[in-house]
């Protein structure tokens, strides 16, 4: 059970359709997780029937996991609230939300992972449990009887609520609430044209629920049929392919901008009017200048993939404080709240994988609620006759840039990954004109000073699979090509790592 286990979420293969990939997340196994989560929630507090809401993806599993879930759960005493369709930030919304009032919620779902993945993510309180509870939670599940009775005999209840309906009101509201002086405040967005790619997940609540009664034009979206299958791109808003259906789209259509949503909406990538992609250092920067506009001279959290330039336009341009911390979403915003709760004015934690929580949600990992906000200031800017590419225009960007995946090619990857940061530190402190950034949160940092290189690295162990994950920019062209010559020395010479990788990129 307990190589399900993902930081603090489950993940597993979960259907047939990929070679060399067995089965490992079964109904049996989920159910045995929903029993699992529900004595961990009696041992963390008061033992009583539980209402607990279960919201799914489009995945092909889905819905049996589901309802897996519902039996375990409803034969413990406690109510299942069945949310249906949804997506991640709506169920981690159900405890807040008055109307629907969870004790606790789970979502099934497989993110961005190819169609045959699946899993599962737990809330309790609206924020995600923590990697050690998922332990004690698999742990629990482990065992193969319950390690408490049931409530008595009661048997739970299963309950269809409408999370939907209820979670996007609080996005039109948040967009009348802003755009009280639009011409017509009944329909503030008319005018506004948006393409959005739902990438055959559950994103299309946000344009048939959200833009379209408040007057936009939404004609050009794409993929708004959920299914499980994703036989149209990769379900990655960074993928290129994704990206460039976007950006044909919003050309096709003459839209003001595109979103494209992973399925199950946490987060997301932007193409403006011209064709422009806003991701990576690009999205952690609108997140900054978006929060950073209100809250002038608070922190914001990126994880510690973030380019150089994001630490200029960040403290230089827009007068914040930059704070890297750890690579992972609950990392960026733990210690967004950490901050917060040690007087640190905080009010973004940002990934440039395109996961962004602002303190006015919570700190809620969201994707809709960011693509509001940007909706938002997106029509305040048309009436000055700007795009939302102007707000990150003085953005410094790399000459060059590049990420690379080094699978470990042992299965003690774990050591591995440790035994390489400390040789590849050893090695750039041998390297003339090397800079070791000492308290780098994540990995090994490392500026590049030689005249023709002017750039940095890092490298570190990806947080999901057994690989190294190489980040490389240069200010100056050829300079990535400088850096990766005298990476490929020091990976040449290690037999657990395969760097093949660098040499096809060059």
């Amino acid at each position: 059970m307990f190589e399900l286990q993902n930081d603090a979420d489950i993940r597993g293969v979960a259907t047939n359709g990929i070679i060399g990939e067995a089965v490992t997340l079964t109904r049996e196994r989920v159910a045995a997780l929903g029993r699992g989560f529900v004595e961990w929630l009696w041992n963390e507090g008061e033992r009583r029937p539980l209402r607990i809401a279960v919201g799914i993806d489009c995945r092909l599993t889905s819905p049996d996991f589901a309802a897996a879930l519902a039996e375990s759960i409803t034969a413990l005493g406690c109510d299942v609230l069945s949310c249906g369709l949804a997506s991640t930030p709506a169920i981690s919304c159900s405890t807040t939300i008055p109307q629907i009032a969870a004790d606790a919620a789970i979502m099934v779902t497989g993110s961005h992972m190819p169609f045959n993945r699946n899993g599962l993510k737990f809330f309790v309180g609206g924020n995600s449990v923590t990697t050690d509870q998922m332990t004690e939670i698999v742990m629990l599940a482990s065992q193969s009887e319950p390690s408490q009775m049931p409530l008595g005999e009661r048997v739970g209840e299963v309950r269809i609520v409408n999370l939907m309906a209820y979670y996007s009101t609080r996005l039109r509201q948040k967009i009348e609430s802003e755009l009280t002086d639009a011409p017509n405040p009944e329909q503030p967005l008319e005018g506004l044209r948006v393409v959005v790619d739902a990438s055959n997940g559950v994103g299309a609540f946000f344009v048939q629920r959200v833009l379209q009664p408040l007057g936009a034009d939404t004609n050009g979206s794409l993929l708004l049929n959920p299914d499980g299958r994703f036989p149209n791109h990769s379900p990655n808003p960074e993928d290129e392919e994704a990206l460039r259906a976007v950006r044909e789209a919003v050309t096709n259509a003459g839209a003001h901008i595109g979103i494209i949503f992973d399925p199950d909406v946490d987060r997301l990538a932007v193409v403006d009017a011209d064709g422009r992609t806003i991701t990576h250092s690009k999205i952690v920067a609108l997140a900054a200048a978006l929060a950073l506009e209100k809250h002038p001279g608070s922190t914001v959290v990126t994880d510690s993939m973030t380019s150089t330039g994001i630490s200029t336009f960040v403290a230089d341009i827009l007068g914040g404080r930059h704070h890297r911390f750890q690579r992972g979403y609950r990392n960026v915003i733990a210690e967004a709240k950490r901050l917060n709760a040690e007087g640190d004015d905080c009010w973004l934690a940002v990934e440039t994988s395109g996961h962004a929580a602002f303190r006015d949600n919570d700190f809620i990992d969201d994707g809709a609620y960011f693509a509001t906000k940007i909706v938002v200031r997106l029509a305040q800017l048309m009436r000055e006759g700007k795009t939302i590419f102007s707000l990150i225009d003085r953005l410094p960007v790399a000459a060059e840039a590049g990420a690379f995946r080094l699978p470990i090619v042992i299965d003690d990857f774990r050591r591995v990954s440790s035994d390489t940061l400390a040789s590849l530190r050893q090695y750039a402190a041998q390297t003339p004109n090397w800079e070791l950034l000492d308290r780098n949160p994540d990995g090994l940092r490392v500026f590049c000073r030689n005249a023709d290189e002017q750039g940095w690295f890092i490298c570190r162990p990806s947080l999901h699979d057994p690989e190294m994950v190489l980040k490389v920019e240069a200010d100056i062209k050829g300079g990535m090509a400088k850096i990766i010559g005298r990476l490929k020395l020091f990976f040449r010479n290690l037999q657990t790592v395969d760097s093949s990788t660098l040499y096809k990129r060059q």
